[in-house]
């Protein structure tokens, strides 16, 4: 027999891998976990948490959930993938990467079924508007964010101005004592690039007014409308960054998997 001895290369776990993964989902913890505070901490200035049945008194969307909901999500697996990394826990990679892939599949199935369903999907969205819209003055969150859209957007309600009839401030009824009777947010208002202070009253009885002396002074234009016109317009850059996240995610699932398997061939040789 030679005397040569044949060497057998143990199986080891990974270490780019391993401290890749770590460190990706360490700053997602620390991110999440940012997110989460500023959710809890803004519910708290409200009194939400001091009184709990104030989370459904709101008839529209409060903005702080999708703080409390992303950074609850962020933390989650931020903690699984960064503590199943560094201690090599397969049962929280495991985790980590079903719970991705799950997040992965409903992203997938919500943008087939928007693309199948758009009319269902516009409908939907106009009531969700429209919902939102009969909350404007209910919540402050909620106001500046429709005040950030319909200013963004250079549009004014759902599918028009008309549709601030929904909100009892801003209705036409002759029972309506508000002095923004059959008015819009000044949100609504055009811009005049020379104005140095923002005219909160610009938006006051402008409904009154016939639609083509409405046009000089607010925009006519429903907010489904321009956001569906603006998703045209930035149709590469929005599918880019959807695409982006996609392999974001694939990229993390793979990498927890192949750690999970490097992990599993280390024990199978002990």
């Amino acid at each position: 027999m030679p005397g040569k001895h044949q060497q057998f290369q143990e199986p080891e776990v990974g270490c780019c891998g391993k401290y890749f993964l770590f460190g990706f989902n360490i700053v997602f913890w620390v991110l999440g976990a940012l997110f989460l505070a500023i959710g809890l901490w803004a519910w708290g200035e409200k009194g939400v948490l001091s009184n709990i049945s104030a989370l459904t008194d709101l008839g529209g969307l409060d903005p702080v959930w999708l703080f409390v909901v992303v950074g609850g999500v962020m933390s989650v697996l931020g903690f699984a993938g960064c503590i199943g990394a560094l201690r090599e826990n397969t049962f929280l990679l495991k985790f980590f990467s079903v719970f991705l892939g799950l997040i992965f599949f409903l992203e997938l199935a919500t943008g087939i079924l928007a693309f199948v369903f758009k009319d269902w999907i516009r409908d939907q969205l106009n009531l969700f508007i429209n919902n939102n819209v009969k909350a404007y003055r209910d919540d402050i969150d909620l106001q500046n964010l429709i005040d950030f859209a319909q200013e963004y957007w250079s549009c004014c309600g759902a599918r028009g101005p008309n549709d601030w009839n929904l909100n009892i401030y801003f209705n036409c009824t002759d029972l309506n004592p508000s002095r923004e009777r059959c008015g819009v947010p000044f949100s609504c208002c055009v811009r005049d690039p020379a104005e140095d202070v923002l005219n909160t009253q610009c938006g006051y009885d402008v409904r009154l007014k016939l639609e083509l002396e409405q046009q000089g002074s607010i925009h006519t234009k429903g907010c489904v409308g321009q956001f569906e016109k603006w998703l045209q317009d930035n149709l590469i850059i929005v599918a880019g960054v959807f695409v982006g996240i996609a392999l974001l995610q694939i990229f993390g699932i793979c990498l927890a998997q192949n750690l999970v398997s490097d992990i599993k061939a280390v024990k199978a040789n002990w």
